[in-house]
């Protein structure tokens, strides 16, 4: 499959969203985590997968609204001190395998 292009604009494919992780017993209860503290995790047919920093980032810009382009510029300028061409080129691997594993559609 080839990488996204800057007009590509990346969303969740069907069948895919996003959930909770069910963490079961847990000192923290549903009502005192904040959405920031949840555990975001990408339910698909085939399972889910938890996605934490970096990549939750990426994927939550991930909206069918934003073109490639725009998120790597938005973590381009929020990862100032990282080189642009190896956040260009970490995000659209990430986007590839994600794609590979049809999570994400471009």
């Amino acid at each position: 499959m080839p990488p996204p292009e800057d007009t590509s604009q990346p969303r969740l494919a069907t069948g895919c969203r996003w959930g909770a992780e069910n963490r079961g017993a847990e000192n923290k209860t549903a009502e005192n985590k904040t959405g920031a503290e949840q555990e975001r995790v990408i339910l698909f047919p085939e399972g889910a997968i938890k996605l934490q920093g970096t990549g939750r980032q990426v994927l939550e810009r991930c909206d069918g609204q934003r073109t490639f382009a725009q998120i790597i510029a938005e973590l381009q300028s929020q990862f100032g001190d990282a080189d642009p061409a190896k956040i260009r080129a970490d995000i659209s691997q990430f986007l590839e395998q994600l794609r590979h594993k049809r999570i994400v559609d471009y």
